[in-house]
Protein backbone atom coordinates (compact mmCIF):
# COMPACT_ATOMS: atom_id res chain seq x y z
CA UNK A 1 0.00 0.00 0.00
CA UNK A 2 2.90 2.34 0.68
CA UNK A 3 4.31 1.67 -2.80
CA UNK A 4 0.91 2.26 -4.42
CA UNK A 5 0.64 5.53 -2.52
CA UNK A 6 4.09 6.60 -3.75
CA UNK A 7 2.89 6.13 -7.32
CA UNK A 8 -0.38 7.95 -6.66
CA UNK A 9 1.50 11.04 -5.54
CA UNK A 10 2.25 11.56 -9.23
CA UNK A 11 -1.41 11.06 -10.20
CA UNK A 12 -4.32 13.38 -9.58
CA UNK A 13 -7.08 11.43 -11.30
CA UNK A 14 -7.43 8.24 -9.24
CA UNK A 15 -10.01 7.64 -6.54
CA UNK A 16 -8.99 4.73 -4.34
CA UNK A 17 -11.27 2.38 -2.43
CA UNK A 18 -9.39 0.68 0.40
CA UNK A 19 -10.78 -1.47 3.19
CA UNK A 20 -8.08 -2.94 5.45
CA UNK A 21 -8.72 -6.62 6.19
CA UNK A 22 -6.84 -9.72 7.31
CA UNK A 23 -4.59 -11.50 4.79
CA UNK A 24 -7.20 -14.16 4.01
CA UNK A 25 -10.46 -12.31 4.64
CA UNK A 26 -13.22 -13.02 2.15
CA UNK A 27 -13.31 -9.85 0.07
CA UNK A 28 -16.30 -8.72 -1.97
CA UNK A 29 -16.66 -5.47 -3.82
CA UNK A 30 -19.77 -3.39 -3.00
CA UNK A 31 -22.72 -4.45 -5.14
CA UNK A 32 -23.04 -1.00 -6.73
CA UNK A 33 -19.29 -0.58 -7.28
CA UNK A 34 -18.49 0.76 -10.74
CA UNK A 35 -14.73 1.22 -10.63
CA UNK A 36 -12.39 0.88 -13.59
CA UNK A 37 -9.45 -1.18 -12.30
CA UNK A 38 -8.31 -3.42 -9.47
CA UNK A 39 -5.04 -4.26 -7.68
CA UNK A 40 -5.59 -7.49 -5.74
CA UNK A 41 -3.84 -10.21 -3.85
CA UNK A 42 -5.53 -13.03 -5.75
CA UNK A 43 -5.32 -15.80 -3.16
CA UNK A 44 -7.96 -18.31 -4.30
CA UNK A 45 -9.54 -19.66 -7.50
CA UNK A 46 -12.93 -18.33 -6.33
CA UNK A 47 -11.54 -14.80 -6.06
CA UNK A 48 -9.93 -15.11 -9.50
CA UNK A 49 -13.25 -16.19 -11.07
CA UNK A 50 -15.14 -13.36 -9.39
CA UNK A 51 -12.62 -10.77 -10.57
CA UNK A 52 -12.72 -12.10 -14.13
CA UNK A 53 -16.50 -11.57 -14.24
CA UNK A 54 -16.06 -7.85 -13.53
CA UNK A 55 -14.39 -7.33 -16.94
CA UNK A 56 -12.04 -4.57 -15.74
CA UNK A 57 -8.23 -4.51 -15.73
CA UNK A 58 -6.80 -6.43 -12.77
CA UNK A 59 -3.21 -6.54 -11.53
CA UNK A 60 -2.35 -9.44 -9.22
CA UNK A 61 0.26 -8.82 -6.47
CA UNK A 62 0.22 -12.34 -5.02
CA UNK A 63 3.10 -14.80 -5.28
CA UNK A 64 0.64 -17.72 -5.21
CA UNK A 65 0.40 -19.75 -8.42
CA UNK A 66 -3.23 -20.62 -9.08
CA UNK A 67 -4.97 -22.63 -11.76
CA UNK A 68 -7.76 -20.92 -13.67
CA UNK A 69 -8.05 -17.26 -14.74
CA UNK A 70 -4.72 -15.48 -14.90
CA UNK A 71 -4.03 -11.76 -14.54
CA UNK A 72 -1.01 -9.56 -15.16
CA UNK A 73 1.15 -9.98 -12.09
CA UNK A 74 3.79 -8.09 -10.13
CA UNK A 75 5.09 -10.13 -7.19
CA UNK A 76 8.05 -11.13 -5.06
CA UNK A 77 10.20 -14.08 -6.11
CA UNK A 78 9.57 -16.48 -3.24
CA UNK A 79 11.94 -19.11 -4.62
CA UNK A 80 14.76 -16.57 -4.67
CA UNK A 81 14.00 -15.81 -1.01
CA UNK A 82 14.70 -19.44 -0.06
CA UNK A 83 18.01 -19.41 -1.97
CA UNK A 84 19.08 -16.09 -0.41
CA UNK A 85 18.28 -17.49 3.04
CA UNK A 86 20.38 -20.59 2.36
CA UNK A 87 23.28 -18.46 1.10
CA UNK A 88 23.10 -16.42 4.31
CA UNK A 89 23.43 -19.63 6.35
CA UNK A 90 26.15 -21.15 4.17
CA UNK A 91 28.26 -17.99 4.44
CA UNK A 92 28.20 -18.51 8.20
CA UNK A 93 29.42 -22.09 7.90
CA UNK A 94 26.23 -23.98 8.80
CA UNK A 95 25.93 -27.62 7.75
CA UNK A 96 22.67 -28.58 9.51
CA UNK A 97 19.39 -27.06 8.33
CA UNK A 98 15.70 -26.91 9.15
CA UNK A 99 12.55 -25.40 7.65
CA UNK A 100 9.62 -24.21 9.77
CA UNK A 101 6.29 -22.84 8.54
CA UNK A 102 2.69 -22.27 9.55
CA UNK A 103 1.89 -20.89 6.10
CA UNK A 104 3.49 -22.00 2.84
CA UNK A 105 3.92 -25.76 2.75
CA UNK A 106 5.12 -25.99 -0.87
CA UNK A 107 8.20 -23.83 -0.26
CA UNK A 108 9.57 -26.51 2.04
CA UNK A 109 10.42 -28.55 -1.06
CA UNK A 110 12.21 -25.60 -2.67
CA UNK A 111 14.37 -24.98 0.39
CA UNK A 112 15.07 -28.68 0.99
CA UNK A 113 16.10 -29.13 -2.66
CA UNK A 114 18.44 -26.12 -2.45
CA UNK A 115 20.02 -27.48 0.74
CA UNK A 116 20.50 -30.94 -0.78
CA UNK A 117 21.99 -29.42 -3.94
CA UNK A 118 24.60 -27.84 -1.64
CA UNK A 119 25.48 -31.27 -0.25
CA UNK A 120 23.59 -31.17 3.06
CA UNK A 121 20.31 -32.40 4.56
CA UNK A 122 17.32 -30.46 5.83
CA UNK A 123 14.67 -31.39 8.40
CA UNK A 124 11.26 -29.69 8.32
CA UNK A 125 8.40 -28.89 10.67
CA UNK A 126 5.29 -27.62 8.88
CA UNK A 127 1.87 -26.92 10.35
CA UNK A 128 -0.52 -26.77 7.37
CA UNK A 129 -2.58 -23.58 6.99
CA UNK A 130 -6.14 -23.65 8.29
CA UNK A 131 -7.50 -22.46 4.93
CA UNK A 132 -5.89 -20.88 1.89
CA UNK A 133 -2.73 -19.21 3.13
CA UNK A 134 -4.10 -18.27 6.56
CA UNK A 135 -1.48 -19.22 9.20
CA UNK A 136 -2.40 -22.08 11.48
CA UNK A 137 -2.04 -21.65 15.22
CA UNK A 138 -2.71 -25.32 15.84
CA UNK A 139 0.86 -25.44 17.05
CA UNK A 140 2.28 -27.34 20.01
CA UNK A 141 5.30 -25.56 21.46
CA UNK A 142 6.27 -28.80 23.21
CA UNK A 143 6.37 -30.71 19.90
CA UNK A 144 8.30 -27.89 18.26
CA UNK A 145 10.70 -27.94 21.22
CA UNK A 146 11.26 -31.67 20.73
CA UNK A 147 11.87 -31.14 17.00
CA UNK A 148 14.46 -28.41 17.66
CA UNK A 149 16.14 -30.57 20.30
CA UNK A 150 16.50 -33.40 17.79
CA UNK A 151 18.26 -31.31 15.14
CA UNK A 152 22.04 -31.77 14.80
CA UNK A 153 23.75 -28.71 16.28
CA UNK A 154 24.52 -26.02 15.42
CA UNK A 155 21.43 -25.76 13.24
CA UNK A 156 20.14 -23.04 10.92
CA UNK A 157 16.36 -22.79 10.53
CA UNK A 158 14.43 -20.80 7.93
CA UNK A 159 11.07 -19.70 9.35
CA UNK A 160 8.57 -19.01 6.60
CA UNK A 161 6.38 -16.37 8.17
CA UNK A 162 6.43 -15.93 11.93
CA UNK A 163 9.65 -17.01 13.64
CA UNK A 164 8.51 -16.25 17.20
CA UNK A 165 7.39 -19.86 17.95
CA UNK A 166 10.95 -21.04 17.27
CA UNK A 167 12.33 -18.61 19.84
CA UNK A 168 9.86 -19.76 22.49
CA UNK A 169 10.44 -23.44 21.69
CA UNK A 170 14.23 -22.98 21.85
CA UNK A 171 13.89 -21.29 25.23
CA UNK A 172 11.73 -24.16 26.46
CA UNK A 173 14.38 -26.62 25.26
CA UNK A 174 17.22 -24.69 26.91
CA UNK A 175 18.86 -24.06 23.52
CA UNK A 176 20.91 -20.94 22.94
CA UNK A 177 20.15 -18.69 19.97
CA UNK A 178 22.02 -18.17 17.70
CA UNK A 179 24.88 -20.37 18.93
CA UNK A 180 22.93 -23.67 18.85
CA UNK A 181 19.96 -22.66 16.68
CA UNK A 182 20.10 -19.73 14.25
CA UNK A 183 16.72 -18.41 13.03
CA UNK A 184 16.04 -16.41 9.86
CA UNK A 185 12.57 -15.26 8.81
CA UNK A 186 11.49 -15.18 5.17
CA UNK A 187 10.26 -11.58 5.43
CA UNK A 188 11.86 -8.82 7.47
CA UNK A 189 9.13 -6.71 9.05
CA UNK A 190 10.81 -4.23 11.37
CA UNK A 191 7.99 -4.17 13.92
CA UNK A 192 7.35 -7.93 13.94
CA UNK A 193 11.01 -8.98 13.84
CA UNK A 194 12.04 -6.59 16.59
CA UNK A 195 8.95 -7.38 18.71
CA UNK A 196 10.45 -10.67 19.81
CA UNK A 197 12.31 -12.03 22.83
CA UNK A 198 15.32 -11.77 20.50
CA UNK A 199 15.56 -9.50 17.42
CA UNK A 200 15.06 -11.74 14.38
CA UNK A 201 17.05 -11.61 11.17
CA UNK A 202 14.99 -11.64 8.00
CA UNK A 203 15.06 -11.36 4.21
CA UNK A 204 14.23 -7.85 3.02
CA UNK A 205 11.82 -8.06 0.09
CA UNK A 206 10.59 -5.36 -2.27
CA UNK A 207 6.96 -4.99 -1.20
CA UNK A 208 6.95 -1.23 -1.80
CA UNK A 209 8.36 -1.79 -5.28
CA UNK A 210 5.64 -4.38 -5.93
CA UNK A 211 2.97 -1.82 -5.02
CA UNK A 212 4.56 0.97 -7.07
CA UNK A 213 5.00 -1.16 -10.19
CA UNK A 214 1.52 -2.69 -9.84
CA UNK A 215 -0.03 0.79 -9.75
CA UNK A 216 2.05 1.89 -12.75
CA UNK A 217 1.01 -1.23 -14.69
CA UNK A 218 -2.67 -0.71 -13.90
CA UNK A 219 -2.38 2.93 -14.99
CA UNK A 220 -0.94 1.86 -18.35
CA UNK A 221 -3.67 -0.75 -18.82
CA UNK A 222 -6.35 1.83 -18.04
CA UNK A 223 -4.78 4.02 -20.73
CA UNK A 224 -5.29 1.26 -23.26
CA UNK A 225 -1.95 -0.54 -23.30
CA UNK A 226 -2.17 -4.34 -23.68
CA UNK A 227 -1.50 -6.46 -20.61
CA UNK A 228 2.02 -7.95 -20.50
CA UNK A 229 2.24 -11.64 -21.28
CA UNK A 230 4.86 -12.38 -18.62
CA UNK A 231 4.69 -11.63 -14.87
CA UNK A 232 7.07 -9.14 -13.26
CA UNK A 233 8.81 -11.13 -10.52
CA UNK A 234 11.04 -9.10 -8.20
CA UNK A 235 14.08 -10.59 -6.43
CA UNK A 236 14.65 -10.01 -2.70
CA UNK A 237 16.86 -7.08 -1.72
CA UNK A 238 19.07 -8.67 0.93
CA UNK A 239 19.22 -10.04 4.47
CA UNK A 240 18.80 -7.82 7.50
CA UNK A 241 21.06 -9.43 10.10
CA UNK A 242 19.94 -9.22 13.70
CA UNK A 243 20.82 -11.20 16.81
CA UNK A 244 19.11 -14.47 15.76
CA UNK A 245 21.77 -15.22 13.11
CA UNK A 246 24.68 -13.09 14.31
CA UNK A 247 27.02 -16.05 14.66
CA UNK A 248 29.15 -18.40 12.64
CA UNK A 249 28.81 -22.18 12.81
CA UNK A 250 32.52 -22.77 13.23
CA UNK A 251 33.68 -26.05 14.72
CA UNK A 252 37.31 -24.90 14.97
CA UNK A 253 38.02 -22.74 18.05
CA UNK A 254 40.92 -20.86 16.48
CA UNK A 255 38.94 -20.17 13.34
CA UNK A 256 35.97 -18.99 15.39
CA UNK A 257 38.21 -16.55 17.25
CA UNK A 258 39.64 -15.29 13.97
CA UNK A 259 36.20 -14.69 12.46
CA UNK A 260 34.97 -12.84 15.54
CA UNK A 261 38.11 -10.70 15.54
CA UNK A 262 37.64 -9.80 11.87
CA UNK A 263 34.03 -8.76 12.41
CA UNK A 264 34.98 -6.71 15.45
CA UNK A 265 37.98 -4.96 13.88
CA UNK A 266 37.08 -4.79 10.17
CA UNK A 267 36.36 -1.05 10.26
CA UNK A 268 40.00 -0.30 11.10
CA UNK A 269 43.48 -1.40 9.99
CA UNK A 270 43.68 -5.18 9.96
CA UNK A 271 46.12 -7.76 8.62
CA UNK A 272 46.27 -11.54 8.58
CA UNK A 273 49.28 -11.73 10.90
CA UNK A 274 47.38 -9.89 13.65
CA UNK A 275 44.37 -12.14 13.16
CA UNK A 276 46.50 -15.30 13.42
CA UNK A 277 48.14 -14.00 16.58
CA UNK A 278 44.75 -13.32 18.16
CA UNK A 279 43.56 -16.81 17.18
CA UNK A 280 46.66 -18.42 18.70
CA UNK A 281 47.93 -20.12 15.52
CA UNK A 282 50.47 -19.37 12.83
CA UNK A 283 49.49 -17.48 9.71
CA UNK A 284 50.07 -20.57 7.59
CA UNK A 285 47.77 -22.70 9.79
CA UNK A 286 45.07 -20.02 9.82
CA UNK A 287 45.08 -19.67 6.04
CA UNK A 288 44.84 -23.45 5.61
CA UNK A 289 41.88 -23.70 8.01
CA UNK A 290 40.11 -20.85 6.23
CA UNK A 291 40.44 -22.64 2.91
CA UNK A 292 39.37 -26.02 4.30
CA UNK A 293 36.34 -24.75 6.26
CA UNK A 294 35.09 -21.59 4.55
CA UNK A 295 36.67 -22.05 1.09
CA UNK A 296 38.09 -18.52 1.16
CA UNK A 297 41.18 -16.75 2.49
CA UNK A 298 41.42 -14.52 5.59
CA UNK A 299 41.96 -11.56 3.27
CA UNK A 300 38.73 -12.35 1.44
CA UNK A 301 36.90 -12.61 4.76
CA UNK A 302 38.18 -9.16 5.76
CA UNK A 303 36.90 -7.67 2.50
CA UNK A 304 33.57 -9.47 2.89
CA UNK A 305 33.12 -8.06 6.39
CA UNK A 306 33.95 -4.56 5.16
CA UNK A 307 31.58 -4.94 2.21
CA UNK A 308 28.68 -5.94 4.48
CA UNK A 309 29.33 -2.94 6.72
CA UNK A 310 29.51 -0.64 3.69
CA UNK A 311 26.23 -2.00 2.28
CA UNK A 312 24.52 -1.43 5.62
CA UNK A 313 25.79 2.16 5.82
CA UNK A 314 24.75 2.85 2.22
CA UNK A 315 21.26 1.47 2.79
CA UNK A 316 20.52 2.90 6.21
CA UNK A 317 22.37 6.25 6.34
CA UNK A 318 22.89 9.35 4.19
CA UNK A 319 26.64 9.45 4.80
CA UNK A 320 28.74 10.61 1.83
CA UNK A 321 30.36 7.76 -0.11
CA UNK A 322 33.94 8.68 0.98
CA UNK A 323 32.78 8.64 4.61
CA UNK A 324 31.18 5.20 4.09
CA UNK A 325 34.49 3.93 2.70
CA UNK A 326 36.34 5.28 5.72
CA UNK A 327 33.88 3.90 8.31
CA UNK A 328 33.74 0.46 6.70
CA UNK A 329 37.52 0.01 6.69
CA UNK A 330 38.23 0.29 2.96
CA UNK A 331 40.41 3.33 3.54
CA UNK A 332 39.69 5.08 0.27
CA UNK A 333 36.68 5.72 -1.90
CA UNK A 334 38.54 4.44 -4.97
CA UNK A 335 39.37 1.10 -3.33
CA UNK A 336 35.81 0.57 -2.08
CA UNK A 337 34.33 1.52 -5.46
CA UNK A 338 36.64 -0.88 -7.30
CA UNK A 339 35.86 -3.78 -4.94
CA UNK A 340 32.13 -2.98 -5.02
CA UNK A 341 32.15 -2.99 -8.81
CA UNK A 342 33.97 -6.33 -9.00
CA UNK A 343 31.92 -8.12 -6.33
CA UNK A 344 28.47 -6.55 -6.78
CA UNK A 345 28.60 -5.51 -10.46
CA UNK A 346 27.56 -1.99 -9.51
CA UNK A 347 28.98 1.12 -7.86
CA UNK A 348 28.30 2.17 -4.24
CA UNK A 349 26.24 5.13 -5.43
CA UNK A 350 24.12 3.03 -7.79
CA UNK A 351 23.68 0.42 -5.04
CA UNK A 352 22.36 3.10 -2.68
CA UNK A 353 19.97 4.40 -5.35
CA UNK A 354 18.73 0.88 -6.15
CA UNK A 355 18.06 0.13 -2.48
CA UNK A 356 16.34 3.49 -1.93
CA UNK A 357 14.23 3.07 -5.07
CA UNK A 358 13.10 -0.36 -3.95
Amino acid sequence: MSGINDYLRHQQHWQVLLEPRGPNSELRLPRQWCGEGIIARVASPAMARALRLLRVPVVNVSSIDLAGPQFPRVANDVNAITHMALEHFLERGFRNFGFFSTQKVHLRDEFVAAVEASGFKCASYVVPPTSGMEPSWNLSVNRLRDWLSGLPKPAAVLAWGNGHPLIYAAQAAGLSIPEEVAVLTSYYDKLVNELSPMPLSGVRIGNEQVGFEAAALLDRMLAGEPAPSEPRILPPIGVVTRQSTSTLAIYDVALSRAISYIREKSAGPLNVTDIAKHAGVSRCVLERRFRETLHRTPGEEIRRARLERAKCLLAETDLPIPRVAEMSGFGSNAYMTDYFQRSQQTSPLRYRKQIRNR
